[in-house]
């Protein structure tokens, strides 16, 4: 557990340009708090100690406002940017450097048992706002998109956007996973209308001349 702890603060330091310190993570960063405190209650959760462990859980989320299950498995080196609202459910499987940022759901539909919520890959980027909801694998590498809703399983090297989720790149069958905002489905489609616009606009002027000159 104690490697695990070093992971994560090295984590930070990492992927934070603001961050500047060990010492300043440790006592300064909620995210971390959360994932300190997540690995004590998910200890005991696995000894079988399943009240003292959701008491713990209830007191990590009262004070880093991140609502983490006991019994949810997370790998090493993770960083949760800002944290605020941050809420994984009981059997969610997190790999290792996975990066999360505020308002992210990892959770359920409501529809399954047993196993109900996602498990993430290795090195997998979750933006703001972003839900993955359902018991379905996220592949290394992958990027989830800010509010974006994922409702089925995302292959590796990955980009996904939109509700409901949808991929707009593999970053395996490129040469750059750099994802510029035209090549997005919802961007393409105002582009297209954008065009149309221009057209209108055009031809409203062509009819305001032919007017003026039938006028004279």
């Amino acid at each position: 557990m104690l490697n695990r702890i070093f992971k994560d603060v090295q984590a930070v330091l990492e992927r934070d340009p603001a961050a500047s310190n060990a010492i300043e993570v440790i006592l300064c960063y909620p995210g971390f708090h959360a994932i300190f405190l997540h690995r004590i209650s998910h200890r005991l959760y696995k000894k079988g100690f399943v009240l003292l462990a959701r008491l713990l859980a209830n007191a990590n989320r009262f004070y880093t406002d991140i609502d983490i299950h006991p019994a949810a498995n997370i790998g090493q080196g993770i960083f949760m940017d800002h944290g605020m609202g941050i809420v994984i459910g009981e059997t969610v499987e997190i790999g290792d450097y996975v990066t999360i940022y505020q308002g992210v759901t990892l959770g359920g539909t409501g529809k399954e048992t047993g196993k109900r919520h996602p498990t993430i890959g290795n090195h997998v980027m979750i933006s703001s706002g972003a839900k993955i909801l359902g018991p379905f694998y996220v592949g290394d590498h992958s990027k989830i998109g800010a509010g974006a809703v994922v409702l089925k399983e995302v292959p590796p090297h990955c980009t996904v956007v939109g509700i409901p989720g949808r991929i707009v790149r593999n970053h395996s069958q490129l040469p750059t996973d750099a994802l510029h905002i035209s090549q997005l489905p919802d961007s393409q489609h105002q582009n297209h209308l954008m065009q149309k616009i221009a057209l209108l606009e055009k031809r409203v002027e062509e009819l305001e001349k032919e007017k003026m000159f039938q006028y004279r």
